[in-house]
């Protein structure tokens, strides 16, 4: 057939792979000849669905390093249920050795995954997804195939030890550091958080944003219950990974495709439910990249649905506890029926299992009340991220109120201005930097453009001086993103950013910056002519890089953060009309 508009014959599925395998002329043979020397019997090609396996495993994105072994359990699902499991690698976005950052090359990742699916014979795919940008970027490429799809994440890893507590991994980084700095710790001791923070196979434990978007995943419906927090090595992982290659194959014969299941509600559920666990910022920057691929008309303004949504799930760096006590005490389908209690989940939305979000959850029971939190008793009372506007941002900027300190939510406060992360980390530990606690840090040239793929640099770290005095936490101000592992009030994704010469660009040492998080309010206390005036300035000696690659032209064609950061070629669906014959 020409197109992915599968249609059915009687009981049986026509199948896309049939356009390779199904024919019995020169290009069936070359197809089926070149797939037999992997020993695979002439019976597989007749009329069975092939689905793909589409891989992350890399040893260097420790995350999903034990993907091989997922992936097996994946196929025999798909065997059983009588499919042909055609596994296949796609770029691995390690988000703890890829430098300058993994939101770089998340796009790069898309494209891979979006043009493999296309271009072999595929009926259906199963993403083996965990590390920060993988979940995302496998999400997008395959929207824009829109073939039957599922997610499978790898799992986080266990708790981190370490003196005799639980830590949590990236979260215990930031705390250890400032400590350090404060001269609360030594080096030492430094050091020797690193071997008990990361102990066995898996994402970070905290809710940062693999497990994050291992929950939006879960949410917007495309993976089976439970999938967001089963750790990486229990076994009731690999059980989960044989179930749903057993299910993808059922998708194939039910026809059940990505654009059925990723719509409006599905969504607006997924970004309910960021509030709900206190998850990462960069969930608003993914679930919009998400959206435009399949055609879901997702903005800015529809993160109010979040708004008034407590958030209940006491996890690091919000709370108290890591995700393997989330999982014990009941897991997403626990907070997702608390939600439906509360109102505020559509509970009809399509999930990959073939039923609705609330028939997966309405029997999900809570194990434990302080790790998942009852209504009556939220960790914060309103979890929404909140989004900013104002001169300094006239196309948003977001702030995650459940790990940002209540005192500084209303702030007005004296700018110190770094023009780019080189310049920070320069001046920050200078005893002679005129900073408090009471001033603003403001972080320029940090966005799509300018790192350039807007690197987790927004939280900042505290200035030795600062951090002496005892005090926590500062306002900070970036066009930046953050790790959902970090903390702290921290405004991030300032659009449009500095390099597109956006206001930020405009701030200037001693001016005064505004912060309402309440009435979603980010100001610069400078005259609209000033402003103008100053930037038209810049623009006159800005310097436009070019560095060829790759890098290029993602400078070219990124788009901003409230645009979620594809690439302006890349949004839409495609679809997956078969190509044209290679022979």
């Amino acid at each position: 057939m020409a197109d992915n508009d599968d249609k059915k014959s009687g009981n049986k599925t026509v199948l896309r792979s049939a356009s390779w395998f199904g024919t019995n002329d020169k290009n069936g043979f070359m197809y089926r000849s070149w797939m037999k020397n992997q020993g695979i019997p002439d019976h597989h090609f007749q009329g069975r669905p092939v689905i793909g396996v589409c891989n992350t495993w890399s040893e260097l994105t420790p995350c999903n390093a034990h993907f091989r072994e997922i992936a097996e359990r994946v196929k025999n699902g798909i065997r059983e249920a009588g499919g042909i499991p055609v596994e296949f690698p796609v770029f691995s976005n390690g988000e703890s050795n890829l430098r300058p950052t993994a939101m770089l090359t998340r796009n790069l990742a898309a494209m891979d995954t979006e043009e493999s699916i296309r271009g072999n014979p595929i009926d259906g795919v199963v993403l083996l997804v965990g590390c920060d940008k993988t979940t995302p970027a496998l999400l997008m490429g395959a929207a824009s195939c829109d073939l039957p799809t599922i997610v499978v994440t790898g799992g986080p890893m266990l708790n981190g030890k370490h003196k005799g507590q639980d830590v949590g991994s990236g979260t215990l980084v930031w705390r250890m550091h400032e400590d350090l700095k404060a001269g609360n710790i030594d080096m030492n001791e430094f050091l020797s958080a690193e071997a008990g923070m990361s102990r066995s196979a898996g994402t970070c434990n905290t809710m940062g944003t693999a497990s994050t978007m291992a929950c939006m995943a879960e949410s917007l419906g495309t993976s089976l219950p439970h999938n967001a927090a089963i750790p990486a090595v229990d076994s009731r992982r690999y059980v989960l990974a044989h179930l749903s290659g057993m299910r993808i194959v059922e998708m194939v014969h039910e026809d059940l495709r990505l654009s059925k299941v990723l719509t409006k509600d599905a969504f607006l559920n997924a970004i309910r439910t960021n509030a709900a666990i206190g998850g990462s910022t960069n969930a608003v920057i993914h679930l919009k990249a998400i959206a435009g691929r399949i055609g879901v008309d997702l903005s800015l303004d529809d993160w109010e649905h979040g708004r008034g949504v407590p958030t209940i799930v006491n996890l690091q760096p919000s709370g108290k506890y890591l995700m393997e006590e989330f999982y014990y005490a009941g897991g997403l389908p626990a907070v997702h029926r608390r939600l439906g209690e509360l109102g505020v989940l559509t509970k009809d939305a399509l999930t990959v299992n073939g039923k609705t979000i609330w028939d997966n959850v309405k029997d999900a029971q809570c194990h434990n009340d302080d790790v998942i939190r009852p209504l009556d008793n939220p960790l914060v009372a309103n979890g929404g991220i909140c989004i900013l506007r104002g001169n300094l941002a006239p196309r948003g900027a977001v702030l995650k109120p459940s790990a940002a300190s209540p005192h500084l939510m209303k702030h007005r406060g004296k700018a110190v201005v770094f023009e780019n992360f080189d310049q920070y980390k320069a001046r920050i530990n200078d005893p002679e930097l005129d900073i408090d606690e009471n001033s603003v840090m403001v972080l320029k040239n940090c966005g799509p453009k300018g790192y350039p793929g807007m690197a987790e640099v927004g939280n900042m770290g505290l200035p030795p001086k600062v951090l002496k005095k005892g005090i926590k936490d500062m306002v900070r101000i970036s066009d930046a993103r953050m790790s959902g592992t970090a903390f702290g009030t921290v405004v991030l994704h300032v659009t449009p950013e500095a390099m597109e010469l956006g206001p930020l660009a405009a701030v200037q040492e001693g001016d005064y910056i505004q912060l309402d998080a309440e009435n979603g309010l980010l100001q610069l206390e400078v005259s609209d002519a000033e402003l103008a005036a100053r930037l038209e300035k810049l623009k006159s000696t800005q310097v436009i890089m070019r560095t060829g690659g790759y890098m290029e032209m993602y400078r070219e064609r990124v788009l901003q953060a409230d645009e979620g950061c594809d690439f302006d070629f890349l949004v839409g669906c495609r679809g997956a009309a078969v190509p044209a014959h290679s022979h």
